[in-house]
Formats: structure tokens, C-alpha cells, sequence
């Protein structure tokens, strides 16, 4: 039997994408307290997300939503970050606030926007391990937050993950 690359790719790539996931899960948390929510999206929730994310470019003037929508519809499968605000009682100022009971609950607490930073770092240095095209992208995770893909998350952030010739990220317009 001979089977053809392109025939499997966007299968192999979802199944890369559960061990990038995972790399992602078990990257350091700050006091061992773990507040990430991680998901991966594929098949018609990419072109969801995309069409989504053309919406925002449409209605804002914001073209850099349309150029990452076109990036997203090349992926294979895409992940999503979040995190949800729980401050750990650090009293540590760096949101503002002398301590963590002052701050309101729309404010996020800078260890759990640092934690999901650091597993962000676990998983994009396995999606390179794998040699999966990525690019950590802000207008996908806020999409995905607009559309309450991690509900209870007030910050995410998307890798989406494709495989090839040319990585679909770089020499963007």
C-alpha cells in the first residue's frame, strides 16, 4: 500500500497538536496552582474561528485579523490557551494593586497570565521539536474568547499548527 502524505497530514497534525497539549499542561505553574484551560480546535471550528476572525477585520478596520483569519484556514489543527483570573495571594503589586484583595476580578493576576506565558514556551518548543509550522497569535485567542470557545477565561491565546512546503506564518503581508 502507498499512501500519500497529503492524505494523512491533517491527521498527524491533530495528533501532534494532543502532544503539544500536553507539553503545555505540565510546564510549571506559580505556587503549583494550575488555572489553564487548553483546547484544540479542528476540521469546520478552524474555519469557525477564521470566518470569525474576518467578521472582526470587517467591522474594525483591524487587517491584521484578516491576514491571520487566511493563516488559520492553511492549519491543521489549532490550540488555545487560556487562563482564568485567580490571584494566588501573593500580594505581589505587579497588577497594580498593593494586594490581591484589592483588585476587582476583571483584573488579571500577572502569575496566572505568566503561567500560561511559560506553558505557551513548553509548547511551542515541542511544536518546533515536531517540525510544525506555528506562530502564537493574539487576534485568534481573543476571537476564541469572543466566541466563548473557554468559557470562564478572560486571556487566551491561539497556536495554530500547520505542515508545509512553506510555513504559512512568515512573509505575511
Amino acid at each position: 500500500m502507498i499512501e500519500k502524505e497529503e492524505n494523512f497530514r491533517n491527521d498527524a497534525i491533530l495528533e501532534m497538536a494532543k502532544q503539544i497539549a500536553v507539553a503545555a499542561r505540565t510546564a510549571p505553574k506559580a505556587r503549583g496552582t494550575d488555572n489553564l484551560e487548553i483546547a484544540v480546535l479542528s476540521g469546520d471550528d478552524i474555519a469557525h474561528l477564521a470566518d470569525r476572525m474576518q467578521s472582526i477585520a470587517d467591522a474594525t478596520g483591524q487587517a491584521f485579523f484578516a491576514r491571520d483569519a487566511e493563516n488559520i484556514r492553511q492549519c491543521g489543527a489549532v490550540i488555545l490557551f487560556g487562563t482564568r483570573v485567580s490571584p494566588l495571594g501573593l500580594n505581589c503589586g505587579y497588577c497594580g494593586f498593593d494586594t490581591c484583595g484589592e483588585k476587582g476580578p476583571e483584573v488579571p493576576c500577572f502569575f496566572n497570565a505568566n503561567d500560561m506565558g511559560i506553558a505557551i514556551g513548553s509548547a511551542v518548543s515541542r511544536a518546533a521539536d515536531l517540525r510544525l509550522d506555528n506562530r502564537v497569535m493574539f487576534s485568534a485567542g481573543r476571537t476564541a474568547m469572543e466566541m466563548g470557545l473557554l468559557p470562564g477565561c478572560t486571556m487566551i491565546l491561539a497556536l495554530p499548527l500547520a505542515a508545509k512546503g512553506k510555513s504559512p506564518f512568515f512573509d505575511r503581508k
